[in-house]
């Protein structure tokens, strides 16, 4: 790749389909106080047309799901602290086989419905039985032991749905689903009245936008078509000063233009700050 503004380049992005409404952007730095408001624009890969809200487990379909709009039981913090999302508070057996877990009671699903015991319970596919206790409160009883349960559970493969509509892209997530192409785009607006509040999700609308070639998604970054990408190969983005492979150079899984801001410390356990960069980032 070359390191001029080819417009042949910038065509053939545009030639997939999938980022003709992209605009440019301005994108890593260390700002101190979060900042409201802006579209963040990630370029992924790893989407199918197959893909649904269902099924397909490609980067793009799991930053879709778990970063913007469903929430999971428990989330690994940026340090690799685990604390609760959707539960307030968990009680495993001595054996690792039982755990009860407490559910936020201040949740509703984007279309208005609350969430509710059954919706987790219908939602956790796990070796076992998941019992629904009360509207706040279930009983996890696994197979086999599972000492670790409550951090498996922070993972993209148990985001919580609402029963009534499964399939529909509706969560409880930051980010409420405007408008999904499979294997193209998404775009996701915040949420105004979420349960966290001003505590996350500092951009007004998130983009994703499908581009299996590595080459032309360092191309969209370069060319500030985007803000961000997964990219493994850092001499993709050589040269460019204003274009930071994080988490190192050496140990690259996404490049992100220095406009984006975010925490001091970011999560590495997947790409993209463990797929929560809508969450956790801003513009500075």
């Amino acid at each position: 790749m070359t390191k001029t503004r080819s417009l042949m380049d910038r065509r053939a992005l545009f030639a997939t389909g999938a980022a003709a409404a992209l605009l440019a952007a301005t994108g890593v730095s260390a700002a101190a106080l979060p900042q409201q408001g802006g579209r963040l624009r990630m370029a992924l890969s790893g989407a199918l047309r197959s893909d649904s809200w269902v099924s397909g487990d490609g980067l793009f379909m799991k930053i879709a799901r778990q970063g913007l709009i469903y929430d999971t039981l428990t989330e690994v913090a940026a340090d690799g602290t685990l604390r609760g999302e959707l539960a307030t508070d968990w009680q495993g057996s001595d054996d690792g086989r039982v755990w009860m877990f407490d559910l936020r009671q201040d949740v509703s699903f984007h279309d208005g419905r609350p969430m509710t015991a059954r919706d987790v319970a219908a939602s956790l596919h796990l070796n076992g039985r998941v019992e629904v206790l009360n509207d706040h409160q279930i009983c996890i009883a696994l197979d086999q032991p599972a000492m670790d349960l409550p951090f498996t559970l922070a993972g993209p493969d148990h985001v919580v749905r609402p029963r009534h509509a499964a399939d529909l892209g509706i969560g409880t997530g930051l980010y409420r689903l405007k408008r999904f192409t499979p294997g193209q785009q998404l775009l996701a607006e915040r949420v105004a009245d979420h349960y966290k509040g001003n505590t996350a999700g500092w951009f007004d609308a998130v983009e994703l936008v499908s581009i299996p070639s590595d080459a032309v998604r360092a191309q969209a970054l370069a060319e500030y078509l985007v803000d961000a990408a997964d990219l493994d190969d850092a001499g993709l983005v050589n040269g460019f000063d204003d274009i930071a492979p994080l988490p190192f150079s050496r140990g690259m899984t996404h490049a992100v233009s220095r406009s984006v801001a975010m925490p001091v410390r970011t999560g590495q356990h997947r790409p993209l700050d463990n797929l929560r960069a809508a969450e956790r980032w801003w513009f500075a």
